[in-house]
């Protein structure tokens, strides 16, 4: 078995040695140049003059580009065509590109950037939720609604009531790697692109309508990324474009890549929203409706806000049956760096909306909170008697949380500690300890239904390596090596024939983004066709030549065994190519089953769903906001695992960044508009020093895995909302200094606790 073995990353004596190749690593011609963006140092208005010429003076400067000079898309939008690639007459948040420099190093050209002289009409602006909602500044006419029953009569006659507001901060991406991009000119008047980016056909594209060529002339190559998250699935088309355009202006190589400040002032971040809610429930916590009210922040430009905001709606249920449930979405545009996907793509924070409902309803009731979580649980698969309906109509028929959460519960003993924190919290007066819980339901597919595809190219060469090309990025998460194990179990061989090589658009076309924890899913079934449609062939021709049943052809252990014969597989290989048997094979797969329409939010737009657990515990000082995550125990069910170790590994990783993302990562912009946390000195992602002292991670061995690839299930995004807990834990122990609900914000930073535990000391 070459699938479920925990075998390191392909890359990883690479990574550690320093020698894996990046965008910035790969050798450049001697007469490449170096690109930046002159940015708008303000958020909204009209430019009425750009005096360029002290940029033009600047040393090393070969050229400067605005958006008049280029010769024909001026886009770089995912999908909208609103978002140019150079502003023209107005700027729309402050760090928008306006021109292009192309010089003759890197340090030039940024240096060259900040000397232009922009004149504006400065308008006014809208920077926070409540402005774009007052000037009705949206991307949709209005708000989206999706609704099962009737919410309002639910919660009116409902034993208890209960609502609130809270805030729910955006996350920047923070890839090791920025955005980086790399254009050589070809000798046919083609491109080839080098971009790090979760997305090639999409770069493809762009770049192709930049510089009026079709597709077939441009080819976009990446061998992996420093880190993606979503922050490369649209934000690297302005790169790879503004390179396309510099190098067919100027017949040379250019290469341009962010420096960490100007990553994060340009580029998008995690949607923020304001989440207000209205429950009704009964004495036993059971609820019998909700109403949901979003409002998403998707900044400046519409990227790809709209189903964002979708999947939030989707995912307001998480893991719950509510009879009745209305949630209304309002899609609101600001001067604000245009939000974009993000690892759960929305997801996170629909599932925090329900999570709060859950937390606030149980300290109302004074009812342990993963108790009143269980009575509302979806019922097993083997309840027949309860309809296991989504908001959206969907039948859940897979639910895992039963099991998994009892597991749990078990091997984290949760009730002892739950008691030794309580009794703790009596003796100790300024520091407090908490504890809690937070399930999983997580839908794995794109809910745009056409990028539920995929393709693969696999030759298998006379010696009998394999080389194998698919239409997934590598941004760490180990996909490579997860397909090589793929191919490998295919044909019974070890793994080291297998050979994977950068994504390539001239190989594998019209890719989806590696994103919606796709990329095993879908790659992994392309690649597992090829391989099957070459091993058939194979077994066919081996079964003429030796003259017995096809049956009897039997690829077994890195050999095959015909009958009473066996071959090593490169004989096999061998004896298949003077046979002249066809040894290379395309693969294509579509996930089956999905029927999705979102305006009526209907359908199923999800193949399946994944599913985890996390209990967190944590301490937080009531003098400072001070706070640290003790211990955190996570179940996730990843399936029939493809690779145990590289699935903990993202499952570690996942529950840290989104603990991250809900209590130490603030975005803060100022009246200008202007990102303040532009750099690590001042935006805080977890270090080495935050994850959690006790660490305990395992996969859950569920009964219930889909038709994917060996039963294997996506692990990508969903163990993301795990860190929801250590949130959640957050506002248990700040509940411990007062009798009042904590009404907690998220991210809940030392700032936020310390006057959350004013909040609940004086019942406000």
């Amino acid at each position: 078995m070459s699938v479920a073995k925990p075998l390191p990353h392909d890359a990883a004596a690479l990574h550690v040695t320093g020698q894996a190749r990046y965008i910035d690593d790969i050798p450049l011609p001697a007469n490449t140049l170096h690109l930046a963006f002159g940015l708008s140092a303000i958020a909204k208005g009209e430019i009425t003059s750009i005096d360029l010429s002290d940029v033009h003076n600047c040393d090393g400067v070969i050229a400067v580009l605005t958006a008049h000079d280029l010769p024909f898309e001026n886009d770089v939008s995912a999908a909208a065509h609103d978002e140019p690639l150079l502003a023209t007459d107005q700027v729309h948040y402050n760090g928008q590109p306006v021109f292009l420099v192309i010089a003759t190093s890197h340090r030039a050209a940024r240096i060259a950037a900040r000397k232009g002289t922009i004149q504006y009409n400065k308008e006014p602006t809208l920077l926070t939720l409540d402005q774009a909602l007052a000037a009705n500044s949206r991307f949709e006419d209005g708000p989206r609604i999706y609704e099962k029953g009737d919410a309002s009569a639910a919660i009116d006659t409902a034993a208890h009531i209960i609502e609130d507001s809270f805030e729910i901060g955006g996350q920047e991406h923070f890839y090791l790697e920025g955005q980086a991009a790399l254009a050589l000119p070809q000798e046919d008047g083609g491109m080839l692109i080098n971009s790090s980016t979760q997305h090639p056909s999409e770069i493809q594209h762009k770049v192709a309508h930049a510089i009026g060529l079709p597709m077939h002339a441009v080819r976009v190559e990446t061998r992996r990324m420093g880190g993606g998250f979503g922050g490369k699935e649209s934000q690297g088309n302005a790169l790879a474009v503004a390179c396309a355009v510099a190098a067919r202006a100027t017949g040379r190589p250019c290469k341009m890549r962010y420096d960490r400040d100007d990553d994060m002032v340009i580029t998008g971040k995690r949607h923020a929203f304001r989440i207000s809610y209205r429950a009704g429930f009964d004495d036993t916590g059971c609820l019998s409706g909700v109403e949901f009210t979003h409002l998403v922040d998707c900044g400046w430009a519409q990227d790809l806000s709209l189903p964002v905001a979708d999947r939030a709606m989707l995912h307001s249920d998480n893991a719950y049956i509510i009879p009745n449930i209305r949630i209304e979405s309002h899609r609101l545009k600001t001067n604000l760096q245009s939000a974009t996907a993000y690892r759960g793509f929305g997801g996170p924070q629909g599932m925090l909306g329900i999570e709060r409902v859950m937390d606030h309803a149980a300290h109302h009731l004074g009812i342990d909170p993963i108790e009143l979580r269980k009575r509302n649980y979806y019922a097993s698969p083997r309840n027949k008697c309860r309809k296991n309906t989504t908001p959206y109509g969907m039948n859940v028929t897979d639910f895992e949380l039963h099991g998994l959460t009892d597991q749990l519960l078990q091997s984290s003993n949760y009730i002892t500690r739950k008691a030794e924190i309580a009794q703790w919290n009596t003796t100790h007066e300024t520091v407090k300890r908490g504890i809690a819980f937070s399930p999983v339901k997580f839908g794995i597919s794109f809910t745009l239904t056409h990028l539920n595809q995929a393709g693969a190219l696999v030759h298998v060469y006379q010696d009998g390596s394999i080389h194998l090309n698919h239409g997934g990025t590598e941004m760490g998460q180990g996909l490579f090596q997860k397909l090589a194990q793929v191919a490998a179990q295919c044909f019974d061989v070890d793994v080291t024939r297998i050979k994977i090589t950068a994504s390539d658009t001239d190989k594998v076309p019209n890719t989806s983004a590696t994103a919606a924890s796709s990329g095993s899913d879908l790659n992994g079934m392309a690649v597992k066709v090829a391989c099957d449609t070459i091993r058939t062939r194979m077994a066919a021709y081996l079964a003429e030549y030796f003259h017995c049943n096809e049956t009897a052809v039997k690829f077994l252990k890195d050999g095959v065994i015909i009958g009473d014969k066996t071959l090593s597989f490169s004989e096999a290989a061998m004896l298949c190519y003077t046979g002249r048997i066809s040894l290379s094979s395309t693969g294509f797969y579509k996930t089956p089953s999905l029927q999705w329409d979102r305006i009526k939010g209907a359908g199923r737009p999800f193949f399946y769903f994944a599913y985890g657990a996390a209990i967190t515990e944590v301490v937080v000082d009531a003098h400072t906001g001070e706070n640290r995550i003790l211990r955190a125990d996570l179940l996730h069910d990843a399936g029939a695992s493809l690779n145990p170790a590289l699935d903990i590994g993202q499952i570690e990783g996942a529950y840290v960044q989104g603990a991250g993302w809900l209590t130490t990562e603030e975005l803060v912009w100022n009246e200008n508009g202007n990102l303040r946390t532009h750099a690590p000195s001042t935006y805080k992602i977890p270090a080495c020093s935050d994850r959690p002292d006790i660490f305990n991670v395992a996969l859950y061995d569920g009964e219930y895995r889909p038709d994917t690839i060996y039963r294997s299930k996506a692990v990508g995004e969903p163990p993301f909302m795990l860190g929801i807990s250590a949130w959640l834990a957050l506002s248990h122990a700040v509940s411990a200094f007062g009798p009042a609900y904590p009404h907690l914000n998220a991210p809940a930073t030392p700032e936020e606790l310390w006057q959350a535990t004013k909040r609940v000391k004086h019942g406000i």
